[in-house]
């Protein structure tokens, strides 16, 4: 399992981005809920790598955060900036190309 989650920690970034493309907005817990749920549980993002991950994001100009109150508490929730929207899909082309390729790679047949 360890060896899995190295390889989705290079796609974390592409990851975030492609669900608040999907849903519009989402705060932190949200997104480790969402990811669990499409992977079955193959996949379990910790606060110590998500919550880097939206900062810097953040930080480079691709999500905006708004903040509300929500049972008492102020919860951040995460939207893509139109420089966000763009960046994920410079994204998910290089990750369709990437898995194009290492298919290719994969399946190749020795003769």
């Amino acid at each position: 399992m360890a060896k899995q989650q190295q390889l989705y920690k290079g796609s974390l970034n592409t990851i975030i981005m492609k669900l608040l493309a999907e849903n519009g907005r989402m705060y932190g817990y949200e997104i480790t809920q969402k990811v669990k749920e499409i992977t079955a549980g193959e996949m379990n993002l910790t606060e110590g790598a998500l919550y880097p991950a939206l900062h810097k994001l953040e930080a480079d100009g691709f999500l905006d955060v708004d903040m509300e109150r929500v049972d008492g508490r102020v919860r951040k929730y995460y939207k893509l900036t139109e420089s966000g929207v763009t960046e994920t899909t410079n994204k998910m082309e290089e990750l369709e190309n990437f898995i194009r390729n290492m298919q290719n790679i994969v399946n190749l047949k020795l003769t």
